[in-house]
């Protein structure tokens, strides 16, 4: 069952256990702050903010809250915590109450043994729900973020007011396979020196010509505080196993499905499959985007969200 605590000031800099995957494992201590000054536009660190907690069982998930309005709960994909919705929050704060949270296996969540299932995990966003007190909310998921909002919707439909499937996929049988050119980095990336592997890891999340600064902001991001090794491959354990099936067909909440033409990382056509799956869907399709085409493009992204949410 579903516990929570609240109002636990943060930290005000996370200690990372270990690095983006065995792949980026730094081999000599790297202080990424010293070399990039923090920038006002992105991915800014809000200090003063406080972290709740909710609980699953024995697993504590920690959330926090921003803006006023309907609710809206914002669901991460692998590897990256809460703030990887950074640039997304502030204008989606404008008119909605935004909820984040850090999953299982990453951030300042419990790190339980794996492997994780997407189902479990939306069990953790539904705990996140009852802690913030909302019955209902708008649920947005970005790759395995995807995966474990349609599983929300699937097992509590109530929740759910309207989807947002961001760079995901329905899963086996039917979804398409990780794109030729990430299976071949996480092949190259044994071989490289670790920041070079992350920043390519990166580098391969956007579009063409990603904005350096933004690139070396995440890659910074992600030196300081990288995942542990463990609870990333329990969560690389949920996306590569997820079996959707057709239980899509089964989703009843309005849902806006969102995808990037030049996602590398998650096939683009995936959106489109979801599309013919989901009863009550539409799908748009950005121009040119990657797979964090909400981190590069949060306006336009923001902009969707609200003119498709009521």
């Amino acid at each position: 069952g579903c516990r929570h605590l609240r109002r636990h000031r943060r930290p005000a800099r996370l200690a990372g256990r270990a690095a983006f995957g065995a792949a980026v494992r730094p081999r000599h201590p790297v202080r990424a702050a010293d070399a990039l000054r923090p920038r006002r536009a992105q991915l800014d660190r809000q200090e003063d903010a406080f972290v709740n907690r909710a609980h699953n069982g024995d697993v504590a998930i920690a959330w926090e809250e921003a803006g006023s309005g309907d609710p809206i709960i914002l669901i991460q994909g692998l590897g990256y915590p809460r703030w990887g919705w950074e640039p997304l929050v502030p204008r989606l704060a404008r008119r909605f109450r935004v909820i984040s949270f850090d999953n299982r296996g990453i951030g300042e969540s419990s790190v339980p043994p794996g492997p994780y299932t997407a189902a479990e995990m939306a069990e953790d966003a539904a705990c996140v729900l009852d802690a913030a007190g909302v019955e209902r909310a708008h649920v947005v998921g970005a790759s395995l973020g995807g995966m474990i909002a349609q599983e929300l919707a699937l097992a509590h439909p109530e929740r759910v007011d309207h989807l947002v499937l961001m760079c995901t996929t329905p899963g086996s049988p039917h979804g398409h396979p990780m794109p030729e050119a990430t299976v071949r980095l996480f092949a190259e990336a044994k071989e490289l020196e670790p920041a070079e592997a992350l920043r390519r890891f990166v580098v391969n999340a956007f579009g063409a010509d990603p904005d350096p600064r933004l690139v070396e902001r995440i890659v910074a991001r992600r030196l300081e505080s990288p995942p542990d090794p463990e609870g990333w491959a329990a969560q690389a354990a949920a996306g590569t196993t997820y079996a959707g099936g057709d239980r899509a067909r089964r989703i009843s909440a309005p849902t806006l499905i969102l995808t990037g033409t030049e996602d590398r990382v998650v096939d683009p056509r995936n959106s489109e499959l979801l599309g013919e799956m989901i009863p009550n869907s539409k799908v748009r399709v950005l121009e040119g985007a990657g797979h964090l085409f909400f981190v590069e493009r949060p306006d336009e992204v923001a902009s969707l969200l609200e003119e498709s949410l009521p």
